[in-house]
């Protein structure tokens, strides 16, 4: 009788996990239906960051970059909210965003190779900080462009790609 029950209850929980995790895979944004979170970049130079999703939540800040990657955690009508690499964030409106993929350099003087190679030719380095166009991406590679230089670096020098995204 007790190997039964705790058959039973071992088996609930299974079932409970593998719903939680499918239902953590699928979330999706209410308006759009497109995958949360998600990344995107700015397409104006400056954009208000709101405590709330209208215009009369008060800005808390200003993000003056643009290009910068932003991960989209939550959408309410025509607001989302974003954070970028180090948390900060509120909600800003869809139309200073783009879903142009850009990502941000995290450490210093990453080599930037002409194939997905460590052992091929190196095309240049980018600095910390460095905003970069983000092509295609392997498990382990992504090809970015930025300055007028492109090629392939490892996808964990980046933020603003998931470490299992793949882009063809």
């Amino acid at each position: 009788m007790v190997k039964r029950h705790s058959l039973a209850l071992v088996s609930a929980f299974l079932v409970a996990f593998a719903a939680f995790a499918a239902n953590a895979q699928d979330k999706r944004g209410q308006v759009t239906n497109l995958p949360l979170p998600r990344y995107v970049s700015m397409k104006a130079a400056e954009g208000n960051v709101r405590r709330g999703p209208s215009l009369t939540h008060r800005i808390d800040w200003v993000f003056k970059r643009r290009g910068m990657p932003l991960q989209i955690t939550a959408e309410y009508g025509n607001w989302r909210r974003v954070q970028d690499r180090d948390g900060a964030g509120g909600w800003v409106h869809y139309a200073l965003l783009s879903g142009v993929r850009t990502v941000l350099v995290e450490p210093d003087l990453v080599p930037v190779y002409a194939t997905p190679n460590q052992n091929s030719q190196v095309n240049a380095h980018f600095e910390t900080g460095v905003v970069a166009r983000l092509g295609s991406c392997s498990i382990d590679w992504c090809r970015i462009s930025a300055g007028g230089y492109r090629g392939w670096t490892l996808k964990t020098n980046l933020w603003g790609v998931d470490r299992t995204e793949v882009r063809e």
